[in-house]
């Protein structure tokens, strides 16, 4: 069984059960069925501007990041990070800046839900080994 576990502020209009839903069938579609658990938070700017000064030493607010278990994130709450208990295989975490997202759909015209299931299938894609040039 693939176990999502997701944090994010309440005023975030998304069900977490919509992101557990459409992530593990993503998983189960790219072939991931063994117990495995990934953790998906959304969160502000700020915080995501923070993530990126820290890992990738620029100033800019990207919509979504990836980490994989031997890469930290204790960061995003103050060194207490939303971590799945007793894991058989912990895939990873993945980031996404909510504000950015809703920008980028608009832009894009397409609806944010929407948006917010292509990145977190994007840093999923990253958890599994798959990278983009």
């Amino acid at each position: 069984m693939i176990r999502v576990f997701v944090k994010k502020q309440s005023n975030y209009p998304i069900k977490a059960s919509d992101i557990k839903k459409n992530l593990s069938s993503f998983f189960k579609k790219s072939g991931i069925v063994s117990d495995a658990e990934v953790s998906v938070a959304l969160v502000g700017k700020q915080k995501m501007l923070d993530i990126g000064k820290k890992y990738l030493k620029d100033d800019i607010v990207h919509n979504v990041f990836s980490f994989t278990p031997d890469e930290s994130v204790n960061s995003l709450s103050g060194g207490k990070f939303f971590y799945p208990p007793e894991t058989k295989i912990y895939l990873g975490e993945i980031v996404l800046c909510y504000p950015k997202v809703v920008e980028e759909a608009n832009s894009e015209g397409i609806r944010t839900d929407v948006k917010i299931m292509e990145l977190i299938e994007h840093g999923a894609m990253h958890l599994m080994g798959i990278h983009h040039n």
